[in-house]
């Protein structure tokens, strides 16, 4: 296993040792090491975001270009985003 020196703030160095002294770590590099894991995770996670945006973007705009789209008066904008919101919650429900 690969060796690695870190430097910690004071605030950091307190939290690496108060898991450490609850026993729910027993040293500093697994606490390191659950940290780096949840970071990995939530990275993976935001790429998924990132990807899913860009697909709904690409969607998006082709059916711009193509004409599939419905126009709202500035009026009617808030009904209009709330009948999406509504659609979108059955779907959720029912997904």
């Amino acid at each position: 296993m690969a060796t690695r020196n870190v430097v910690l703030s004071d605030h950091q160095y307190e939290l690496v040792e108060s898991l450490v002294a609850s026993g729910r770590y027993q040293n500093a590099s697994e606490v390191l090491r659950e940290g780096l894991r949840l970071l990995e995770r939530q990275e993976a996670q935001d790429a998924a975001k990132i990807a899913a945006l860009r697909d709904a973007s690409e969607k998006g705009w082709l059916d711009l270009a193509a004409g599939r789209f419905d126009e709202v008066a500035d009026e009617g904008l808030d009904d209009f985003i709330g009948q999406l919101g509504a659609q979108a919650a059955r779907a959720q429900r029912a997904g």
